[in-house]
């Protein structure tokens, strides 16, 4: 079996390796001549797959290490005879550390308590839904929005516009879908960007259409009161870096690029291929993923919850990093291309971990304990 596959993909020859000959290469840069002799095609969002990548070549196994498809053409490759794959999930626990991060820089910059705001999320999927669980258990109230559940008769719904009349944050967490009565495409339009409250936060981790730029970049130059954070931009690689001096914060679409929820990616598509192969899955992460960058913190006695949560979240993933690294590579190239520099970034990201790879010690008391559970931090 000869397998085409992202370079980025972590523990692919781990993986992989026993299954057939791999080759290695750049996501954006995957050609119809270099699949000729495929049998399986392993991408993550940045290549583009259609039947036309694939016609003519044995391609019968795309499979994609990431939560989101829409870089897929999925009626086409079912038209087509090809098994698609995606990895639901993997990345939502990085993703909900993306956006506590962001919280807790906003604050400090704002002087508001992120825990005492409100906040709106939309798109109530797996990194939605995982996002409500996480801030409903350390107390912030949260609204939430998701037209398509709501349409299938689940209660607990609120329309979008309600969201941003009421909600202090508003974090966006669907699909990109271009047409239809749900169409995400440019879902927030210049007239749901002037209706955010007063002081409101907008973080985008999901698809850099889902919010009109071009009406973004308008709105923050009338509203400096509104903080927005964007990881997800409408024409990436290439970043407009006059709307990213306006954001509060700008990262290269890596919301969700810890290192266990790649790794995850990886072991999903690869037990999908070993079923559609008909095989065995004999491989998992519990004796392939690494030991590097687990941790243990030590807080001594009479350390604040809120204080000793705080810290412990900033040292898993602390956001004003990628930000501060994005604005270097990103805003001498105004009025150039950034492509380049967008995707050196997200290949050589540094590596990063998550809560649960993570130990905190303390004497605090139950107080602090549920706050640190709640965020994922193992005790």
């Amino acid at each position: 079996m000869h397998i085409v596959a992202d370079e980025n993909i972590p523990l692919l020859d781990a993986f992989f390796a026993p299954l057939g000959r791999i080759t290695r290469l750049a996501g954006r840069q995957i050609s119809h001549q270099d699949l000729t002799d495929a049998d399986a095609l392993l991408v993550r969002s940045v290549t583009r797959v259609d039947p036309q990548l694939l016609a003519g070549t044995p391609v019968r196994f795309v499979g994609t290490c990431t939560i989101g498809t829409d870089h897929l053409d999925l009626p086409g490759l079912a038209a087509a005879g090809v098994t698609v794959a995606s990895a639901p999930g993997c990345n939502a626990r990085g993703v909900v550390e993306y956006v506590l991060s962001c919280l807790l820089t906003l604050s400090e910059r704002t002087g508001q308590d992120w825990r005492a705001r409100r906040v709106g999320i939309v798109g109530v999927g797996e990194v939605g839904g995982r996002l409500a669980h996480t801030l409903t258990a350390l107390g912030v109230e949260c609204l939430l929005c998701d037209p398509p559940r709501a349409a299938l008769g689940e209660a607990g719904f609120a329309p979008l516009d309600q969201l941003l009349t009421e909600c202090d944050v508003i974090s966006c967490h669907v699909p990109l879908t271009r047409t239809g009565a749900d169409a995400t495409w440019h879902l927030l339009d210049a007239g749901r960007l002037v209706a955010l409250r007063p002081g409101a936060w907008l973080i985008n981790s999901s698809r850099g259409p889902v919010i009109d730029n071009h009406a973004l970049k308008a709105v923050l130059a009338q509203r400096p009161d509104l903080q927005v954070a964007l990881d997800v931009w409408e024409q990436e690689p290439q970043v407009d870096c006059a709307l990213l001096q306006r954001c509060a914060l700008g990262t290269p679409h890596i919301a969700g690029y810890s290192l266990d929820g790649k790794l995850r990616g990886t072991e999903q598509i690869y037990r999908a291929l070993c079923a559609s192969l008909g095989q065995s899955a004999p491989l998992s992460l519990d004796s392939l993923a690494p030991e590097a960058g687990r941790a243990q913190l030590q807080f001594a006695a009479g350390t604040p919850a809120q204080w000793l949560l705080e810290r412990s979240l900033r040292q898993v993933y602390d956001v004003r990093d990628d930000d501060a690294r994005f604005r270097a590579a990103m805003l001498p190239l105004a009025g150039q291309s950034t492509a380049q520099a967008f995707d050196a970034l997200r290949k050589g990201y540094p590596l990063r971990r998550e809560c649960p790879e993570v130990e905190v010690r303390h004497s605090e008391g139950e107080d602090a304990a549920a706050l640190l559970a709640a965020a994922g931090f193992r005790r």
